[in-house]
């Protein structure tokens, strides 16, 4: 599970089976100061997601295609939560 802001969403003029009824989004993940940026990445909404919301994401194959509960789904990375809030502790 990682945390991303949504960035915008993808439109598509053929959509796949396994997306039926579910927008695909585009997800910047939230990092922390220390931490190198691996680039933003498309998921498929489960949520009802919006771009500027921060959201937490699935991003592995078997765990999303529990949450589709579609054993043969074609997603690597689905959107599970929207986050009301986040704090960070500071250990200095």
């Amino acid at each position: 599970m990682i945390l991303g802001k949504v960035t915008g969403t993808v439109v598509t003029t053929i959509g796949h089976a396994d997306y039926k009824n579910r927008r695909l989004l585009v997800v910047q993940p939230l990092l922390l100061p220390d931490e190198e940026p691996s680039g933003d990445f498309i998921a498929l909404d489960s949520t009802q997601a919006g771009i500027g919301d921060t959201v937490l994401v699935n991003r592995e194959g078997n765990g999303a295609r529990q949450v589709l509960g579609n054993p043969d789904a074609c997603v690597i990375s689905v959107i599970v939560g929207i986050v009301d809030s986040l704090s960070i502790p500071s250990f200095d």
